[in-house]
């Protein structure tokens, strides 16, 4: 059954489908504008995920072909993923910061085996065992690479400018600039009255930045052929203080639910990585591989129970959380090991 939230003052929440995967669902927001409906994110491209994005749209009256814009929070197929079938049906225009835009370009552009090639070059330099290695060089090998999700996601024809009021009609929608999630994340923040006299100022559409009950991951940037070296997690910690300082009276976050008090869950998130940051501290007594540091960190399951693309996804994290501390002097990489190892300072 298709599960649709109303939020008042004309927002609503649809939730569409992310195939098989732990999250279970993006909260696609759709927001009523003088032109027609927008909608904050689209949902995963699968068969299923468009049946309850256009389910959700037609409990509420609405058909995917009076879809005015589409405003994207981030790059990643959960939340653009449906955004080109969206365009396609309805004409919409789609929005997005430039720098996930440049995501989006150089995904398209390159041939996908480089990925694969960029990834086995990666996970072996940060000490990847041969046998986890092994079938991503067999991936690349057959060519699977092609039916990943995001290699063939929609080109946005507008920019999310950080600091503006995007253009719509009879709202007062600013984007605010939140990397660390992805470098070109946004949060949207409605500059109205709370519809139901909640106080604070307006509403944050908040994508992935801020949930209520988990702390989104926090990986890498960088892409084949950069040279320049990106702190993410820096990054993160000051979108999160930035978001802080709004004193909205609600969250409306893209996964959970939406929820009040965003000042005390983000000092939550601080934190928690101020306290990851210090266990990391503990673990590099002695040196270690980021590779080796992801197998000692905590998850929410043990290392051996984690799915392959998962520990992927882990060790980039734990190579965030290491750049953040080289950067803030509290720890070093060790001269002449290969692959490279880290140690407290």
């Amino acid at each position: 059954m298709t599960q649709v939230t109303e939020h008042g003052g004309g927002v609503w929440s649809l939730r569409v489908p992310i195939p098989d995967n732990p999250l279970g669902h993006t909260l696609v927001h759709v927001l009523d504008t003088d032109r027609g409906p927008v909608l904050v994110d689209t949902g995963w491209d699968d068969p299923d995920s468009w049946h309850e994005l256009t389910g959700g749209l037609g409990a509420l009256g609405l058909s995917v072909q009076e879809i005015h814009g589409v405003v994207i929070t981030h790059h990643h197929p959960d939340h653009h993923g449906l955004s080109g079938r969206v365009r396609e049906e309805s004409g919409a225009w789609i929005a997005m910061h430039a720098a996930d835009t440049a995501v989006v370009r150089r995904t398209r552009e390159a041939e996908p085996g480089t990925w694969l090639d960029y990834m086995v070059q990666k996970l072996t330099a940060v000490g990847a065992p041969e046998d986890h290695v092994a079938p991503l060089r067999a991936a690349r090998a057959s060519g699977r690479m092609r039916t990943l999700p995001g290699l063939r996601s929609a080109v946005p024809d507008r920019e999310i400018v950080p600091g503006e009021l995007l253009d719509l009609a009879g709202r007062r929608l600013r984007a605010i600039w939140t990397p660390g999630h992805t470098p070109g994340h946004v949060c949207l923040h409605l500059e109205e009255e709370h519809p139901a006299g909640l106080p604070g100022h307006g509403r944050l559409f908040s994508g992935d930045h801020l949930l209520p009950g988990i702390s989104p991951h926090i990986g890498l940037y960088e892409h084949p052929g950069d040279a320049h070296e990106t702190d993410p997690l820096g990054d993160y910690l000051d979108s999160l203080e930035r978001i802080g300082r709004l004193g909205v009276a609600e969250v409306l976050p893209a996964h959970q639910y939406a929820f009040a008090d965003a000042a005390g869950r983000v000092d939550e998130l601080l934190t928690h990585h101020e306290e990851r940051l210090t266990g990391l501290l503990c673990l590099l007594a002695a040196p270690l591989t980021p590779w080796q540091l992801a197998e000692r960190m905590e998850w929410n399951r043990p290392w051996a129970e984690i799915p392959h693309g998962s520990r992927n996804i882990a060790v980039s994290e734990a190579e965030a959380h290491v750049r953040r501390l080289v950067k803030l002097g509290r720890a070093e990489a060790v001269g002449n090991t290969d692959p490279v190892t880290y140690v407290a300072v």
